[in-house]
């Protein structure tokens, strides 16, 4: 069945589908015939990528240094979603390098996940707020076209919600992380697993917190595990 050239195509043609929506949400009004509209998902993740470094849709382009897009394994089965970049990540265009992505690296290592290799992270916008502020509305809806694109290039198994602002925007909920923690939601048909943001954790050093975290992070893998070993 999976050679059968009749799911093939009908695969293909839901692809191009996604695929052309996605750059009529970016803006596009014209159609190059010279464009692939069927790349790997590293190529279309590089695409997006070159798109949104020029992206002056909302107001935070006038104060970034880089467009902070994403990082990790294009093809990985996990990705983790925080808020926005930092001044350390506006400054290296990198998501999660500063002390809070150091955390971030270890609460992923401490159940088995490898960043680079099994994970690929990114934020709801991909400019960094003044003063770390949170994202407006119209901001967040100026980016969104890019974080779809980059699950739909991707096709993650399982999704990660970093504190509580990346969680209520994708579960599209105001509850706060306290309360959407330690269990498991649903994005469209994917497992979401929300926990606290490494920042707050850094703020928040009891011991109270962390144990929280790390449950939060056992339950990820074990969705993480299920996932894989359903697709296999």
């Amino acid at each position: 069945m999976a050679d059968d050239p009749s799911l093939m195509l009908a695969a293909a043609a839901r692809a191009l589908a996604d695929h052309l929506r996605l750059q009529q949400a970016l803006g596009l009004t014209e159609l190059p015939l010279s464009r692939t509209y069927l790349p790997r998902p590293a190529d279309a993740l590089r695409l997006l990528d070159a798109e949104a470094s020029g992206c002056t849709r909302c107001r935070l382009h006038q104060g970034r240094t880089t467009v902070v897009f994403g990082s990790g394994n294009p093809q990985a089965d996990l990705v983790v979603i925080g808020e926005g970049p930092g001044a350390e990540e506006d400054l290296q265009g990198k998501p999660f390098v500063g002390r809070a992505g150091q955390l971030l690296t270890k609460m992923l290592e401490s159940v088995g996940i490898d960043r680079e290799k099994d994970a690929y992270i990114c934020n709801v916008v991909k400019c960094r707020p003044p003063q770390n502020r949170n994202p407006e509305p119209d901001e967040i809806a100026s980016c969104e076209p890019y974080l779809l694109g980059q699950l739909r290039a991707i096709g993650p198994k399982v999704v990660c919600a970093l504190g509580s602002f990346a969680a209520q925007n994708l579960l599209r909920t105001k509850e706060p992380i306290s309360k959407l923690r330690g269990r498991v939601h649903l994005y469209g048909a994917i497992p979401l697993i929300p926990t606290f943001h490494p920042a707050f954790l850094l703020r928040n050093p009891g011991p109270a917190y962390r144990r929280q975290a790390y449950e939060d992070m056992k339950l990820l893998r074990r969705e993480y595990d299920r996932a894989r070993n359903g697709a296999s």
